[in-house]
């Protein structure tokens, strides 16, 4: 099962404060030991808010906003995606993680990505178009 552990932004990340030198060599670590143990699909830090973009959609309008966000709590300043045999397992690695934001309250929220399998209901084509976007996807 793939679970996504996100990194919640805080002041200073939406500050654009960068990570010091001790903590760029422990999240090294920290991912290493993921690909070792051969769980981590993927992962980033994201730049601030006010370098993003929201599309919002609204009785079929889209609408544009330039960042920055005003709610930090609600915001992302980084990711890892992992692959793992259960929920126990991820809350485990997440518990690993070196403390991402030295100095200021961090959380890091797990959840569960959804499988082909998990939409009982979806149409044969529609679960083999997705098994097909997910292979070219993993080839580029």
């Amino acid at each position: 099962m793939r679970f996504m552990m996100i990194l919640k932004a805080t002041r200073n990340s939406e500050a654009g404060v960068m990570p010091s030198a001790e903590l760029h060599t422990a999240m090294g670590n920290y991912n290493q030991a993921l690909v070792n143990a051969g769980v981590l699909l993927d992962a980033a830090g994201l730049q601030a808010s006010s370098k993003g973009v929201r599309v919002d959609f609204r009785g079929g309008k889209r609408i544009v906003t330039d960042g920055p966000f005003a709610e930090t709590k609600e915001l992302i300043a980084g990711f890892w995606m992992i692959q793992v045999k259960s929920r126990e397992e991820a809350v485990e690695w997440a518990r690993r993680c070196p403390e991402p934001m030295p100095g200021e309250d961090a959380q890091i929220e797990l959840r569960q990505v959804f499988e082909a399998a998990d939409f009982c209901n979806a149409p044969a084509e529609v679960l083999e178009q997705e098994q097909r976007l997910r292979q070219q996807a993993g080839r580029k």
